[in-house]
């Protein structure tokens, strides 16, 4: 241990950057001893809490860089620096060990200062059954792993909507949704409009339907210039056979996609699949942009925003691309990047073993890829200050909720807590988080209310909710700025003293919001804050008002959700206990399949024993239950 004091103390005078004399020799100690190896290291506060995770060729050389003087770290890496603590190692054998592990990390710890890759479900992408043997297209959030084609995300539901609305009418694929086609003696509106083959009457064969697929497949990977010298081979030798009316659809189709093409922006000449990113920082702020060209087209242009990723430029690219083609659908032929990846040969030699062909990463210098790379660094450039006029919008409507509601500082997280029920039954709260103005989704919170029972007690029902928040100490967490409870006074005197009960009176402030009463001639909602017996009054600023209302709309909003569902579970299980043969597993699985009772019951005995773990006898029992209970 002098030994490696000694040690220590040296290399603070050979250039170790020094910042807490304790704690720095500590970190030189272990720095010592850290292998030159592989591996993954992990960076903690003071907390012992995981702050960074990374991965290195050589750990040693790595974790040193961080702490030598004058090594051209940026002032957001030395922030970063600055709260580290202590940090642990894990040796693997390879850096593409390394790769695997730090992912795994990441998505453990989900570290304050990572590029974190939030879920892509508010982003649509469009689904492709083509295990059955008519596939429908239809607009998805979230893709699973089953067997269909996916495509995209698209930047919005606007344009997702859009792409599918034009291939309905220009392809004719099947409109009805049902998982198994229903036979019809007479095709719908849809076919006489010409918008539908009608596979459902048998006016189109498989092998025909299956061609069409396929050309609906080549349009939605970008492949239109293919598919249109397709079209126009198929239309010509469909005339040399004199079968006009299958040439006058097929010259349709051509012409609907030559305009989409023409919307197109051509950016290479080598009609290439390849990504495009770019970043750019403001502060503690990081944007992330992608650009999509399929076939040499511009397809679509997305922004991943990330605050307080505080990692160099270099870092935060490798760790997008790890994140973002992790369980992708699609993997282009080329990764462009805004600079030289140290992981980049890795990197490609990943990509490649995910799409089964090689996949170059690389960053272009020179001639039309460096063009693209211009183009996406300029809307970069373009969203980060929208994002930075967004955030001014945001902060200056919470500094004016903050002056009118007398908060002591700004409301950057509001929470806020809603109940549900019926009668009593089946109660339920939720709770919302808002960050900055915005909806957080990983700050929601569903609960299920054990202490009231079918009492119809609002104030218990609210008491235990915020006991169950607020009342695991420092796994509460992070707490609020303000917390808001859906309600009047009653309501918020509950707050008050659940927060005394737990200690935390002095650590964020509450509010409550309860409806107008029009029969009084109140004209708006009221707020109510502690000391005051009167609400508080917005006057002509109503803008701090409107956000305090969409809120509690959205606490209201998922609160409700919450309750039917769980209300349907509820019903379910009141109508197929004691049925033969089905026990949990089968009842989530029918409820899964179906959505409701309703369509249970509409159900044939066929489409029942279509859900998963479903046998003919168990559909038969359920049938005859269902029909019991709606009596003669």
């Amino acid at each position: 241990m002098l030994f490696c004091r000694l040690n220590a103390t040296v290399a603070l005078q050979r250039g170790i950057w020094y910042m807490f004399p304790a704690m720095m020799t500590e970190l030189i100690e272990k720095l010592l001893r850290v292998s030159t190896g592989p591996g993954v290291y992990l960076m903690k506060d003071a907390d012992g809490k995981v702050i960074y995770v990374g991965k290195a060729g050589n750990l040693k050389k790595r974790l040193t860089s961080y702490f030598k003087k004058n090594n051209g770290m940026d002032i957001k890496t030395g922030i970063l620096v600055r709260k580290i603590a202590t940090f642990e190692t894990i040796l693997t054998h390879t850096e593409n060990e390394a790769l695997i592990l730090e992912s795994n990390l990441i998505k453990r710890h989900r570290p304050r200062y990572n590029v974190i890759l939030k879920d892509d479900k508010r982003y649509p992408s469009l689904r492709l059954d083509v295990q059955n043997p008519f596939p429908t297209l239809s607009i998805v959030r979230k893709p699973e792993n089953d067997g269909a084609l996916y495509f995209g995300p698209f930047s919005s539901a606007n344009a997702a909507r859009q792409t599918h609305r034009f291939i309905e009418k220009t392809f004719g694929l099947r409109k009805c949704r049902n998982r198994r086609l229903k036979e019809r003696v007479r095709p719908c509106l849809n076919y006489q409009m010409g918008s539908c083959l009608a596979p459902c009457s048998k006016k189109v064969d498989p092998e025909t339907y299956g061609a069409i697929v396929r050309e609906v497949t080549l349009f939605l990977r970008g492949r239109t210039p293919e598919l249109v010298r397709t079209l126009k081979a198929e239309m010509t030798a469909a005339a040399e056979a004199r079968d006009f009316e299958a040439a006058a659809r097929l010259r349709d189709r051509m012409y609907a996609l030559q305009r989409t093409l023409e919307k197109q922006v051509a950016v290479t000449a080598d009609f290439q699949d390849r990504d495009v990113l770019a970043a750019t920082r403001s502060d503690n702020l990081c944007l992330v942009t992608l650009l999509s060209v399929r076939g040499g087209y511009v397809m679509g242009m997305r922004h991943f925003r990330f605050e307080e990723a505080l990692a160099p430029r270099e870092e935060t690219i490798a760790a997008f691309i790890r994140q973002y083609y992790e369980g992708s659908r699609f993997i282009p032929n080329e990764v462009l990047t805004p600079s030289l990846l140290e992981d980049a040969d890795l990197l490609a030699d990943w990509l490649t073993s995910i799409k089964g062909r090689r996949v170059h990463v690389m960053w272009p210098q020179r001639g039309e890829r460096a063009a693209l790379l211009r183009m996406a660094e300029d809307n970069a450039r373009d969203g980060m200050e929208e994002w930075i006029t967004e955030r001014s919008a945001d902060i200056g409507l919470l500094t004016r909720a903050q002056k009118r509601l007398h908060l002591d500082k700004l409301p950057v997280r509001i929470e806020c807590v809603d109940n549900s029920n019926i009668s009593g039954t089946n109660p339920v709260a939720a709770l919302v988080t808002f960050q900055a103005g915005r909806p957080d989704k990983s700050g929601y919170r569903k609960y299920r209310i054990k202490s009231v029972g079918d009492l119809n007690d609002d104030y218990a029902s609210m008491a235990e909710v915020l006991k169950r928040r607020y009342g695991k100490g420092p796994d509460s967490e992070p707490f609020p700025d303000l917390l808001m409870v859906d309600g009047g006074k009653g309501q918020l005197n509950i707050a008050l003293a659940v927060m005394g009960e737990l200690g935390i009176s002095d650590r964020f402030e509450v509010a409550a919001i309860a409806k107008k009463d029009e029969e009084k001639g109140e004209t708006e909602d009221k707020i109510f804050r502690p000391g005051r017996s009167n609400p508080i009054l917005f006057g002509k600023d109503r803008d701090p008002l409107f956000l305090l209302q969409r809120i509690r709309d959205e606490a209201h909003r998922f609160a409700i959700a919450f309750h039917r569902k769980r209300r349907a579970k509820s019903a379910l299980s009141s109508v197929l206990d004691g049925v033969s043969g089905i026990g949990k597993k089968r009842k989530t699985a029918l409820l899964r399949h179906f959505g409701s009772i309703r369509k249970m019951r509409e159900a044939t005995v066929e489409e029942l024993r279509a859900a998963p773990g479903m046998t003919y006898s168990a559909a038969e029992s359920v049938k005859a239950a269902l029909e019991a209970e709606d009596g003669p």
